[in-house]
């Protein structure tokens, strides 16, 4: 399971860790970047249109990043962004669904522009060895697909959950989906997760709760990823993650319900 680490954690094992940067390029170059960070671009690890792999990149694309990144298979990844976590959550989740361990895998709480605040920047680019990465899908995975996701808004032991923000489930959202917005588990003064306590709260007041089924979705499924790990740190054992997201609903001309959630 991926785990949502601290910044004093990632400090304290950076010597272990292979650490990847989502940012944009130019951000890893002229911002600075966490000691001994690679830079693995997300735009670079997304397929450019919607199918029935939702946005998943192929096989070799995948090996073709982490193996030059000096990435193996049981290497120990943290990977962090500029924006909550939420491009980096997508990295770790790809990661997962193409065979990397999830028990070696972390989310950073937080982002860069919180760690720099406490914890010291590099503007070195490290020296790399690289490794031919290996890419080994698992037989069983939290992925569904619309059938699944049409069927769970009349199951009582599910909850479908939209994780856009509130004016795009207005303009049309699955029908029989709750609202979550991936921000509202987010602390913005943090700009880590929420306390725990706080954060169960916060899905409880939608009906997310561990004893439910939960179903994820959002557009291009970056979003659902975030979602996906937090709910997951919290416990929540039974999550599935619908890849394919709007962009595949729309495209087989499935229906959407306008409406805001207090409708």
């Amino acid at each position: 399971m991926t785990d949502i680490v601290s910044a004093d954690w990632v400090a304290d094992n950076l010597d272990r860790l292979r650490v990847v940067d989502v940012r944009d390029g130019w951000e890893y170059d002229a911002m600075a970047h966490l000691p001994g960070a690679v830079s693995i671009p997300f735009d670079r690890f997304r397929k450019e249109s919607g199918d029935s792999e939702g946005m998943l990149p192929s096989h070799s694309q995948w090996a073709s990043l982490l193996g030059p990144a000096g990435i193996s298979a049981d290497s120990e990844i943290v990977a962090y962004d500029d924006h909550h976590g939420v491009f980096a959550a997508r990295f770790l989740v790809t990661a997962a669904l193409l065979g990397h361990d999830p028990e070696k895998l972390y989310l950073l709480d937080g982002d860069f522009s919180s760690w720099q605040l406490e914890q010291p920047t590099s503007s070195e680019t490290p020296d790399i060895a690289e490794t031919d990465y290996s890419v080994d899908p698992p037989e069983a995975t939290p992925l569904v697909d619309a059938d699944r996701v049409a069927a769970a808004s009349d199951d009582p032991d599910a909850v479908l959950v939209d994780t856009r923000d509130e004016s795009e489930y207005a303009a049309g959202h699955i029908p029989g989906a709750v609202l979550l917005d991936w921000r509202e588990l987010v602390d913005d003064e943090t700009r880590g997760l929420l306390p725990r306590e706080e954060a169960l709260a916060v899905l409880e007041s939608v009906g997310i709760v561990p004893e439910k089924r939960v179903v994820l979705y959002c557009n291009t499924a970056r979003r659902i990823s975030h979602t996906y790990v937090v709910l997951r740190h919290l416990g929540f054992e039974d999550v599935e993650f619908y890849e394919g997201s709007l962009t595949e609903w729309e495209a087989q001309d499935r229906p959407l319900e306008p409406g805001s959630p207090d409708a």
